[in-house]
């Protein structure tokens, strides 16, 4: 589901997101993603919390060396793919219709090298998940997720299922709204909770989460 779109004209620093490319560095590696904001809407386009998640990745927060790690609704890529460029092995996530673009980004942008690191796959939230182990990743990322309220218990629902004790879930996003603290307050039922990272020129706030073996009602 896109967000209203806007004229790009009446808020001109918002009209990057309608470029049909974004280029970034990191890891040592020059990232050009494809973006297409009229096809996909808001799953294809690089936002602002993706970008910091990245930065807060290549600083070394997280040793990323041979962790697994899934990335949830990773719409054109950028976090997965710099992930593995660290030294990941990734499962990169979204649903059905924006696969075929991201993975065409993921492929353009991992060394031959790497690519067996690297997988693509198919993943709405609380739906399928037997199809992915249980408690099975050391690491879960995701970047600006947070913002439609009716898919929150079933991103609660992956979040438990995806992770043990162990997991680290590191979400990168922005608090445009109530419901996104409402979010936090959810996820708080079953996860400790802290913030670990905030940018202020982009306002976004980066959050981890660890599994504290309560069971929320969902």
């Amino acid at each position: 589901m896109a967000l209203v779109p806007y004229d790009e004209n009446v808020v001109p620093a918002l009209s990057k997101i309608h470029s049909s490319s974004a280029e970034f560095y990191f890891a040592s590696h020059r990232i050009q993603l494809s973006q297409d904001w009229n096809r996909l809407g808001v799953a294809a386009v690089v936002w602002d919390a993706a970008v910091v998640l990245c930065m807060y990745l290549e600083l070394g927060h997280v040793d990323l060396k041979g962790k697994t790690v899934i990335e949830l609704g990773a719409g054109t890529g950028l976090v997965g793919i710099v992930a593995a460029l660290l030294g990941a092995k990734v499962k990169i996530t979204d649903r059905k219709p924006a696969l075929e673009f991201l993975s065409a980004n993921v492929l353009e942008n991992i060394p031959l090298d790497l690519q067996g690191a690297v997988q693509v796959s198919e993943l709405t939230w609380g739906e399928g998940l037997e199809l992915y182990p249980s408690g099975g990743y050391d690491l879960i990322l995701g970047a600006d997720i947070v913002y439609l309220e009716e898919t929150f218990p079933a991103l609660l629902r992956t979040l438990e299922h995806l992770s043990s004790e162990s997991t680290e879930v590191l979400l990168s996003c922005r608090i445009r709204y109530e419901r996104d603290q409402r979010f936090l307050s959810m996820l708080g039922t079953l996860f400790s909770v802290q913030e670990v990272h905030y940018d202020q020129q982009r306002d976004i706030h980066i959050y981890k989460a660890m599994r504290t073996g309560n069971k929320p009602e969902l």
